[in-house]
């Protein structure tokens, strides 16, 4: 069975945007990172822009410097579904200290469901 792969761009694009979400909402710059996973600030940019594409033994090394996992920063399919835009609403959470807190917090909710709940009434408040 052959599986079709979308567009390679559009995967590195999007690990590279999550890497640069998760690391703004930690408050590290570029350079603090560089320096946590042992590479060059130029590389992160690359890899935040989706211009190189992060091998696997680096994004365990960056996941760990992030505090998070390799798979947080790999997308869904509905992700890429969604094309590129759902970048910018992220970026738009992390530029409020709010938005970086919540960012944070909600991947250390070890419950799905309660994760869930949680994004049902952030929804909710934000339809009000």
């Amino acid at each position: 069975m052959r599986v079709t792969i979308v567009d390679e761009n559009a995967i590195d694009r999007a690990v590279g945007a999550r890497i640069a979400l998760r690391r703004q909402a930690l408050g590290l710059t570029q350079s603090d990172l560089a320096r946590g996973v042992g590479i060059s600030f130029q590389q992160i940019q690359k890899y935040e822009r989706g211009e190189n594409r992060v091998s696997a033994s680096r994004l365990y090394g960056i996941a760990a410097t992030l505090r998070a996992t390799p798979a947080d920063f790999l997308p869904s399919k509905g992700d890429l579904e969604l094309g590129e835009d759902w970048l910018a609403d992220l970026r738009g959470l992390t530029t409020l200290p709010e938005g970086r807190a919540l960012a944070l917090a909600f991947p250390t909710i070890a419950d799905a469901d309660l994760r869930r709940c949680l994004s049902r009434v952030v929804e909710a408040l934000a339809a009000r």
